[in-house]
């Protein structure tokens, strides 16, 4: 704190002063703070802890705020920040009490109200922090900054229904933020409402000058299927490309709109050229390390996890969908979602964190596995869902399998398989989030990454042959029922019709948003074979 003589903050200071005495001489209690800020006003508490916080002393600044709140009972402010330091002290329990507490004096209090989700999403309970954040936004309108904070937090709750909702609401009162309209056009586009994702993304693109920035052409591109030419998105996309300036980010989102939307109507020729163009350019300007990929393989096939299982859960089973992306795990998984006793977390993404925290620490192992398993099950089980089966498909969760049993022992990993070069030419057609595949965008990297994920699950599945069952995409496709079948018989799950009804409106944000939402096809497989006269590097790869 800063000293100021005949500043009201000067009891502050000497309550400080008096702390760090009483420290010195051995004495770990807190009393010197207490009486040094007896009787004083709300703001020298709460500045007094507020320099304790910078200390990184959260214990002895949720005592003070402890006797503030003593003092000053009827003090939201108060609540709120000995909430914060109680969660600095893990103990979220308390902290939540509190942060309720606000919000009944103060309902409207928007501090308390991110803060409370956020512990109960951590917590694993999404449907819970959907409803504090539902209740901030009960009238329209409000600071668009505070709106898309609330609608990123709904949308890593996977409350993607509610971030929609939040945002058509502050659209319907009459907002024109254009970051609203690109976030609300994402949302709706993985909720399968296509149409209105095109009229939001249609208003960025009339009112931003950041619309090429933010993928705007490639969101378009992603909402449909082609027929012809004669569509405006033909000749729009081409005066981007020509007369706009742009960063290499907007150039190559805008050169795999053009290449989707050529390979929509059969012009593979026209199509290649501009998907090569897009992988060249994102390629020069990320960083993938095959050497460190192949390594990483190694270390997992070499890995021996100390003995001992957990004992499964009785209640429910997790199901694994894995593979190489773009190898049919998103259809898959959507089509086993169906089934009314199975719930479809999509790509959850708390497993290598975990693993790091159970394999890189010593001692206690089996607690470390104890506690990463009761986390991994409350963020997939979460609090809106009796079913008794959950799937999560994050196709990387391959290099964790030992882990997943070690944790989960009735766990069903499925493999999904797919033609080499088929599964190769769809990741070359898709722009991904950078971080995620970046892999994607050299075939050596490609088949760098599709022959060691093989490699790695074969070693699992001789492992672990009760727990693992492979699928093929090709199977599949041309006959999805009898596939499902037989798969829904492994999993013991109770029969249900897989077919008679559409897909449910889970919402879907992998690069299979749309592609997912079709009726069942074979059109993708042998794909690669109008490609190859185009991009012969196909034929680096197996034909399997």
């Amino acid at each position: 704190m800063t000293h100021r003589p005949d500043d009201q903050r000067l009891p502050g200071d000497r309550a400080l002063a008096a702390h760090d005495a009483q420290r010195l001489r051995g004495d770990r209690s807190h009393r010197s703070l207490l009486d040094g800020l007896a009787g004083q006003a709300e703001p020298i508490w709460l500045e007094c802890a507020q320099a304790l916080m910078l200390r990184k002393d959260p214990a002895a600044s949720a005592v003070v705020l402890g006797g503030a709140l003593a003092e000053h009972p009827g003090s939201a402010e108060l609540r709120l920040a000995l909430a914060g330091a109680l969660l600095q002290n893990g103990d979220s329990v308390q902290a939540e009490s509190l942060l309720r507490d606000v919000l009944a004096m103060a309902p409207d209090h928007a501090a308390a109200t991110l803060l409370l989700a956020r512990i109960l999403k951590e917590q694993g309970r999404m449907h819970a922090a959907a409803t504090v954040v539902r209740a901030l936004f009960r009238h329209p309108r409000h600071d668009p900054e505070l709106v898309i904070r609330a609608v990123e937090l709904l949308d890593d709750c996977g409350r993607k229904e509610d971030a929609a909702a939040l945002c058509e609401h502050e659209i319907a009162a009459g907002s024109t933020d254009p970051r609203l309209h690109a976030y609300a056009g994402m949302l709706l586009a993985q909720l399968g409402q296509f149409e209105l994702a095109r009229t939001r993304h249609e208003f960025v693109l009339a009112s931003s000058a950041q619309a090429l920035d933010w993928h705007m052409p490639l969101g378009l591109a992603d909402l449909q299927r082609y027929h012809d030419i004669s569509h405006p998105d033909f000749a729009r996309f081409h005066d981007y490309l020509q007369h706009a300036p742009l960063a290499w980010q907007a150039r190559s989102s805008l050169l795999f709109a053009l290449g989707k939307a050529h390979d929509d109507i059969g012009d593979f020729a026209q199509a290649s050229g501009y998907l090569r163009e897009a992988n060249a350019l994102v390629h020069a300007n990320i960083s993938w390390s095959g050497k460190l990929w192949r390594r990483s393989i190694e270390a997992r096939l070499g890995r021996r996890l100390p003995p001992g299982q957990l004992d499964a859960p009785t209640d429910w089973t997790p199901i694994f969908i894995v593979g190489a992306p773009r190898s049919g795990t998103t259809l898959l998984a959507e089509l086993l979602g169906r089934n009314p006793q199975v719930c479809h977390r999509g790509e959850v993404a708390w497993l290598p964190t975990l693993a790091g925290q159970v394999l890189d620490a010593h001692g206690d192992y089996r607690g470390r596995l104890e506690r990463a398993a009761s986390t991994y099950a409350a963020q997939v089980r979460q609090d809106d869902s009796a079913a008794r089966w959950f799937i999560d498909k994050q196709p990387h969760n391959f290099m964790h399998v030992d882990l997943i049993l070690a944790m989960f022992p009735n766990a069903r990993i499925i493999h999904c398989q797919r033609n080499a070069r088929d599964n190769a030419l769809s990741l070359w057609m898709k722009s991904f989030q950078t971080g995620t595949q970046d892999f994607s965008y050299d075939f050596t990297d490609i088949g760098t990454v599709i022959r060691g994920s093989r490699r790695l699950m074969k070693h699992w599945t001789e492992r672990f042959p009760a727990s693992v069952l492979s699928v093929r995409y090709e199977q599949l496709a041309s006959d999805p029922e009898g596939c499902l079948t037989n798969l829904s018989e492994w999993l013991q799950l109770p029969a249900h019709s897989l077919f008679g009804t559409q897909g449910s409106e889970r919402p879907i944000s992998t690069a299979s948003l749309w592609q997912a939402r079709q009726p069942v096809h074979t059109r993708s497989v042998q794909r690669w074979r109008h490609y190859v006269p185009y991009v012969p590097e196909l034929l680096q790869l197996p034909e399997d």
